[in-house]
Protein backbone atom coordinates (compact mmCIF):
# COMPACT_ATOMS: atom_id res chain seq x y z
CA UNK A 1 0.00 0.00 0.00
CA UNK A 2 1.37 3.48 -1.11
CA UNK A 3 2.25 5.69 2.10
CA UNK A 4 -0.60 8.33 2.87
CA UNK A 5 -0.07 11.98 2.99
CA UNK A 6 -2.50 14.25 4.55
CA UNK A 7 -1.64 18.22 4.92
CA UNK A 8 -4.44 21.08 6.05
CA UNK A 9 -3.73 24.19 6.98
CA UNK A 10 -7.06 25.22 8.91
CA UNK A 11 -8.60 27.88 11.30
CA UNK A 12 -10.65 25.21 13.22
CA UNK A 13 -9.34 22.80 16.09
CA UNK A 14 -8.56 19.79 15.18
CA UNK A 15 -9.33 16.01 17.07
CA UNK A 16 -5.89 14.60 17.50
CA UNK A 17 -7.96 10.74 18.08
CA UNK A 18 -10.19 11.08 14.87
CA UNK A 19 -6.83 11.61 12.59
CA UNK A 20 -5.36 8.92 14.21
CA UNK A 21 -7.73 6.62 13.56
CA UNK A 22 -8.01 8.10 9.98
CA UNK A 23 -4.32 7.58 9.17
CA UNK A 24 -4.38 4.00 10.71
CA UNK A 25 -8.03 2.29 10.19
CA UNK A 26 -7.01 -0.87 8.14
CA UNK A 27 -3.61 -0.31 8.12
CA UNK A 28 -2.65 -3.07 8.86
CA UNK A 29 1.15 -3.01 7.33
CA UNK A 30 1.10 0.08 10.69
CA UNK A 31 3.28 -1.46 13.54
CA UNK A 32 3.78 2.11 15.15
CA UNK A 33 1.90 5.83 15.25
CA UNK A 34 3.57 8.89 16.94
CA UNK A 35 1.69 12.22 17.18
CA UNK A 36 3.31 15.20 18.08
CA UNK A 37 0.64 18.06 19.48
CA UNK A 38 2.04 21.42 19.80
CA UNK A 39 -0.47 24.04 22.11
CA UNK A 40 -0.34 27.35 22.74
CA UNK A 41 1.86 28.30 26.08
CA UNK A 42 -0.18 31.46 27.79
CA UNK A 43 4.21 31.93 28.56
CA UNK A 44 3.70 32.79 32.54
CA UNK A 45 0.29 34.32 32.39
CA UNK A 46 1.87 37.13 29.69
CA UNK A 47 0.19 36.19 26.59
CA UNK A 48 -3.24 35.97 26.27
CA UNK A 49 -3.86 34.55 22.07
CA UNK A 50 -0.85 33.89 19.47
CA UNK A 51 -2.12 35.16 16.21
CA UNK A 52 -1.16 32.84 13.73
CA UNK A 53 -1.08 34.19 9.99
CA UNK A 54 0.38 31.82 6.66
CA UNK A 55 0.67 32.48 2.76
CA UNK A 56 -1.88 30.09 1.14
CA UNK A 57 -1.43 27.39 -0.79
CA UNK A 58 2.25 27.95 -0.48
CA UNK A 59 2.17 26.61 3.22
CA UNK A 60 0.42 23.83 2.39
CA UNK A 61 2.48 23.17 -0.64
CA UNK A 62 5.46 23.44 1.99
CA UNK A 63 4.76 21.03 4.74
CA UNK A 64 3.07 18.61 1.77
CA UNK A 65 7.25 18.45 0.65
CA UNK A 66 8.48 18.13 3.93
CA UNK A 67 5.93 14.92 4.84
CA UNK A 68 7.03 13.30 1.30
CA UNK A 69 10.55 13.58 2.28
CA UNK A 70 9.70 12.35 5.68
CA UNK A 71 8.50 9.34 4.18
CA UNK A 72 10.83 8.65 1.56
CA UNK A 73 13.95 9.51 4.41
CA UNK A 74 12.44 7.04 6.97
CA UNK A 75 10.41 4.60 5.36
CA UNK A 76 6.58 5.91 6.52
CA UNK A 77 3.60 4.15 5.83
CA UNK A 78 1.75 7.53 6.77
CA UNK A 79 2.03 11.03 7.52
CA UNK A 80 -0.43 13.89 8.52
CA UNK A 81 0.40 17.59 9.39
CA UNK A 82 -2.18 20.02 10.70
CA UNK A 83 -1.28 23.73 10.98
CA UNK A 84 -3.96 26.13 12.70
CA UNK A 85 -4.00 30.05 12.10
CA UNK A 86 -6.33 32.99 12.99
CA UNK A 87 -6.21 34.17 17.02
CA UNK A 88 -5.16 31.09 19.42
CA UNK A 89 -5.73 31.10 22.85
CA UNK A 90 -3.44 29.23 25.54
CA UNK A 91 -4.13 25.83 25.81
CA UNK A 92 -5.18 25.58 22.11
CA UNK A 93 -3.91 23.08 19.76
CA UNK A 94 -1.67 24.97 17.06
CA UNK A 95 -0.05 21.91 15.07
CA UNK A 96 -0.10 18.14 15.28
CA UNK A 97 1.88 15.69 13.20
CA UNK A 98 1.15 12.11 12.97
CA UNK A 99 3.46 9.44 11.60
CA UNK A 100 3.35 6.17 11.00
CA UNK A 101 5.47 3.04 9.75
CA UNK A 102 6.11 -0.93 10.50
CA UNK A 103 8.87 0.23 13.91
CA UNK A 104 8.35 2.74 16.13
CA UNK A 105 12.01 4.77 15.48
CA UNK A 106 10.86 5.07 12.01
CA UNK A 107 7.74 6.92 13.05
CA UNK A 108 9.53 8.71 16.41
CA UNK A 109 12.24 9.99 13.54
CA UNK A 110 10.07 10.93 11.09
CA UNK A 111 7.52 13.23 13.38
CA UNK A 112 10.76 14.79 14.79
CA UNK A 113 11.73 15.43 11.09
CA UNK A 114 8.46 16.90 10.14
CA UNK A 115 8.46 19.32 12.78
CA UNK A 116 11.80 20.71 12.84
CA UNK A 117 11.56 21.64 9.07
CA UNK A 118 7.73 22.83 9.43
CA UNK A 119 9.11 25.10 11.97
CA UNK A 120 11.96 26.51 10.15
CA UNK A 121 10.42 26.21 6.24
CA UNK A 122 6.81 26.65 6.28
CA UNK A 123 5.66 30.48 5.74
CA UNK A 124 3.68 30.65 8.72
CA UNK A 125 4.19 34.02 11.49
CA UNK A 126 3.12 34.80 14.69
CA UNK A 127 1.84 37.83 16.49
CA UNK A 128 1.44 37.81 20.10
CA UNK A 129 -1.94 39.79 21.88
CA UNK A 130 -0.59 40.25 25.70
CA UNK A 131 -2.98 39.03 28.32
CA UNK A 132 -3.28 42.93 29.32
CA UNK A 133 -4.56 43.41 25.91
CA UNK A 134 -1.53 44.91 24.64
CA UNK A 135 -0.40 43.83 21.39
CA UNK A 136 3.35 42.62 21.48
CA UNK A 137 5.65 41.95 18.48
CA UNK A 138 5.71 39.35 15.78
CA UNK A 139 7.73 36.19 17.20
CA UNK A 140 11.43 35.79 15.56
CA UNK A 141 12.75 32.55 14.86
CA UNK A 142 14.36 31.20 17.48
CA UNK A 143 18.16 29.80 17.01
CA UNK A 144 17.24 26.29 18.47
CA UNK A 145 14.99 25.55 15.85
CA UNK A 146 17.45 26.10 13.49
CA UNK A 147 20.11 23.94 15.31
CA UNK A 148 17.19 21.35 15.05
CA UNK A 149 16.65 21.20 11.37
CA UNK A 150 20.40 21.29 10.72
CA UNK A 151 21.07 17.61 12.62
CA UNK A 152 18.85 16.16 10.21
CA UNK A 153 21.90 17.29 7.47
CA UNK A 154 24.29 15.49 9.23
CA UNK A 155 22.44 11.82 8.80
CA UNK A 156 21.94 9.48 6.18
Amino acid sequence: MNAAVTVRVQREDFDLAAEVASLSRGRGDIGAVVTFSGLCRDEAGVLGALELEHYPGMAEAEIERICHEAVTRFGLQAATAIHRYGKIMPGDNIVLVVTASPHRQAAFDGANFIMDFLKTSAPFWKKEHRADGSTGGWVSAKDADDTARGRWSSKN
